[in-house]
């Protein structure tokens, strides 16, 4: 099968599939080091990002605390929060309910101990 041109010689055609001889094919070797480098450096990745997450996760604020603390903050603690962040501000929060448990638990035992002394 060929065809005739205007000078009358015939040319084949190329098939499609043919490859092309100005590129050059990746030899073996670098066929295999890609197949050993690749999967790594997307391991590397994948460890370098877990590791990136979990800080992530630690610094995180809960859900109901960051509801409490928006439901019950200070104006100090409003101004910490816009200065400083929520975890600062979460800090002074906590330690405002941590003081006003222990004074709500010393005013009930000093109620108790009044009603049984009376």
């Amino acid at each position: 099968m060929s065809i005739v041109r205007g000078g009358g010689r015939p040319v084949m055609p190329t098939p499609l599939h043919a490859p092309a001889r100005r590129y050059a094919r990746i030899s073996g070797n670098m066929t295999a080091w890609l197949s050993i480098l690749v999967p790594l450096l997307v391991m590397f990745f994948a460890l370098g990002m877990e590791r990136v997450e979990a800080r992530l996760r630690a610094s995180s604020v809960r859900q109901d605390e960051l509801d409490d603390f928006l439901e019950r903050a200070r104006a100090d603690e409003v101004k910490v929060l816009s200065r400083s962040g929520i975890e600062r501000a979460l800090e002074l929060f906590r330690g405002r309910n941590r003081k006003d448990r222990v004074a709500g638990r010393s005013q009930r035992r000093t109620e108790r101990s009044d009603r049984v002394a009376s």
